[in-house]
């Protein structure tokens, strides 16, 4: 084992409270595509809004399947998504903070997950504000609608309900003496890191340079997959 992944592992058997912070990297790497390769010259704030959303259903479900569904629901987690998941069965990761809203660590059999930008696990009706929480209804191959007055659904984040998801994460990272970055360049850690301990450790997994490198006790320049896959040995 290489004396990078030691590390690591010596921090995680010594570590009471270990949380993983995951972005995109990990989704974009096994099939995930980028909003803008879905939506193309459309302004993705448009997108992402009730009155589009009411106008053109079945053309937002379509960026949506384009997006994140097919990854999600064909395609599904990821190794790293898998492995993440037997770390926390296992006892060595206590949760995980995601930017991710495609809820591949929740099919993976995460339980601890907290996705700080909303999930497709948290719907609204956009005409009578019933809540749908259940990633399962954007996995029947059309625009969900609602049950009750048939207007669609969209997720609540995009609808502008503002949650405290990113509350929760703050809460969580506050209390780890462990953080293991990866798959993200940084969005919004200036949030999500305000409150990290002076004695936390925090290692990162990322295969290029980030706004971790200078902060980061460990910098390991792996794939995550290689990397976990040594820790679960």
């Amino acid at each position: 084992m290489k004396e990078e992944y030691k590390q690591l592992k010596d921090y995680m058997n010594h570590s009471h409270k270990t949380v993983v912070v995951t972005g995109a990297g990990i989704s974009y790497l096994y099939g995930m595509r980028r909003l803008k390769q879905s939506v193309g010259m459309i302004n993705a704030r448009r997108v992402f809004s009730t009155s589009y959303v009411k106008k053109n259903p079945e053309k937002f479900y379509a960026i949506m399947k384009d997006a994140f569904l097919d990854a999600t629901f064909v395609k599904g987690p990821s190794i790293v998504h898998k492995q993440l998941a037997k770390l926390e069965e296992q006892g060595k990761v206590y949760g995980i903070v995601t930017q991710n809203m495609d809820c591949l660590h929740t099919i993976a059999g995460s339980k601890n997950v907290i996705e700080f930008q909303g999930s497709f696990r948290e719907n609204v009706c956009i005409g009578c504000g019933e809540q749908y929480n259940d990633y399962n209804i954007w996995n029947q191959g059309h625009m969900p609608h609602c049950e009750k007055c048939g207007a669609p659904i969209m997720p609540a984040s995009f609808s502008g309900i503002r949650n405290n998801s990113m509350n929760k994460a703050i809460d969580m990272i506050s209390t780890a003496d462990l953080i293991i970055i990866v798959g993200t360049t940084g969005f919004r850690s200036d949030e999500y890191l305000s409150r990290m301990g002076s004695d936390t450790k925090l290692v990162q997994i990322n295969l290029s340079e980030t706004v971790f490198d200078s902060m980061a006790d460990l910098n390991i320049r792996a794939e995550a997959g290689e990397v976990l896959a040594a820790i679960l040995e």
